[in-house]
């Protein structure tokens, strides 16, 4: 079902047609549902618990619901497998190199085969690029799909991102520095290239006048004189 199609919706069978759409295998991203006014209105009737599984989708993962379980609706297997998608990628997000022993706790899975399988499952979807290290027991993440920004996400973005204008700027500061050094040292090296060609010149002038001066030609009476 298209968020269009959701505009029109309303009460049960708007419920419904959420809990669908969490199972939808190429949806990772709820951010266009969550601000329709409909939907938002699910937040105080009696289809609250479906707007907050919503939410958990958006910003949670598959630990926070099993934390708050007893308030939110059951899932469906479909849906139980995309929020493990989902907090692979949160996951991800932190840190490229996850090791089966977290990813295990994280999504409550019984053994290494079933995380495995949901792991190989993820990478042919393309949730998450990488490959699996079975040697190690790990998987290396090179990318993954993005999810929703969360609440609270926007401050901590904004300092990552002043802190690499800072860094950015040292390194730009670096190579100033680097540059106006090389220049320095370039002059350096032609005033002592001119200085030396200055010299040389100096000195052939010289040569070639002692050559005149030692074996000048002049006139005498027996003709020539050496």
């Amino acid at each position: 079902m298209e968020v269009e199609q959701i505009k029109t919706l309303s009460g049960p069978a708007l419920a419904k047609a959420v809990s669908s759409l969490l199972e939808a295998p190429n949806l990772y991203v709820f951010s266009d549902i969550l601000e329709l006014p409909n939907v938002r209105e699910l937040e105080k009737g009696p289809h609250a618990p479906v707007y907050q599984l919503l939410k958990l989708f958006a910003y949670g993962t598959y630990s926070d619901y099993r934390q708050r379980a007893a308030s939110l609706p059951e899932l469906t297997p479909a849906q139980r497998n995309k929020l493990r998608h989902l907090s692979i990628i949160s996951l991800a997000s932190n840190q490229k190199c996850l090791h089966y022993s977290l990813l295990l706790q994280q999504l409550e899975l019984k053994n290494v085969r079933e995380l495995e399988d949901l792991l190989i499952e993820a990478l042919y979807c393309r949730v998450i690029q990488g490959k699996l290290d079975q040697r190690n027991q790990q998987v290396e993440v090179d990318c993954s799909k993005s999810r929703d920004l969360g609440p609270n996400a926007l401050p901590g973005i904004v300092n990552t991102l002043q802190e690499w204008c800072t860094g950015c700027d040292a390194v730009l500061s670096g190579i100033s520095k680097q540059v106006n050094r090389a220049n320095l040292e370039r002059k350096r090296q032609q005033k002592k290239k001119n200085e030396v060609e200055t010299q040389v010149k100096e000195l052939k002038k010289k040569t070639r006048s002692g050559s005149w001066m030692g074996f000048g030609i002049g006139p005498s009476r027996g003709g020539f004189r050496r």
